[in-house]
């Protein structure tokens, strides 16, 4: 499986690498565009989609987190080039960075999971998800995900940002999103060994909070769109740049 990839900021040049990774539903320039525009010209911030969202090629056969997480990796190894690197992903990709953040050797000098667990929901959940998808489409998400996704007032105070996750929602291509529900079924990450900081929304309804090493006020389940600047001070923060970007 080849993971499409986008430059979201910086350039090869930039001094460091960062490397992120999209929810399931979303497309990660809607998704992470803002923020990464805030970390700085000093950040080259390189995004992933998933398998049939936002620029990914869509897929028919099975695939695993573990599966996504080799891609990356792969890929990530091949863009550093000697630079210090990071991971930060949400929900599915902060599944994604628990499955980088196991394992003993990679690419990244830390990892940065948002609105994620070591096992996000129950494996029945994403069964019957993926069920009702197939039947469908996705475009049968979209009220619950406006719930889900956004902290109360989010759609009514920034309606175009909301608006366009939602509308990216609907052109996921359904077997695609299918395959991702059931791999997430299939998701425990193992223990850590690289370094991994846990950020979840205020108001996020996906996760327990309870994980958290840090609460991001009024956020919900996605705030790189939410709070794009408050994130990008935290990575900036995790990677030890200087914030005055931020």
């Amino acid at each position: 499986m080849e993971l499409s990839l986008t430059r979201l900021a910086g350039t090869e040049s930039s001094e460091r690498l960062l490397v992120v990774g999209p929810s399931l539903g979303t497309s990660v320039d809607q998704l992470w565009r803002a923020c990464a525009q805030v970390l700085g010209p000093e950040v080259e911030v390189i995004g992933w989609d998933l398998p049939g969202h936002g620029h990914g090629k869509p897929v028919g056969e099975a695939f695993t987190v573990a599966d996504l997480a080799d891609e990356v990796s792969a890929r990530t190894v091949a863009l550093a080039n000697g630079r210090p690197t990071g991971y930060a992903g949400v929900s599915f990709g902060g599944a994604v960075g628990f499955e980088l953040a196991s394992r003993d050797q990679g690419p990244f000098d830390g990892v940065v999971t948002i609105g994620a667990a070591r096992r996000i929901g129950t494996p029945q959940m994403w069964w019957d998800r993926a069920a009702v998808v197939r039947r469908a489409g996705t475009a049968v998400m979209v009220s619950g995900s406006a719930q889900r996704w956004f902290a109360p007032g989010f759609v009514e105070r920034s309606p175009d940002v909301a608006g366009g996750l939602l509308r990216a929602l609907v052109e996921v291509d359904d077997e695609s999103y299918a395959r991702a529900c059931e791999a997430l079924a299939g998701f425990e990450a193992g223990a850590a060994v690289t370094p991994v900081r846990v950020l979840m929304g205020e108001h996020d309804v996906v996760v327990p909070l309870d994980g958290a090493d840090l609460v991001l006020a009024g956020c919900g389940h996605l705030p790189p769109a939410e709070a794009p600047e408050l994130v990008a001070r935290v990575l900036l923060e995790e990677m030890r740049c200087p914030t005055t970007t931020a």
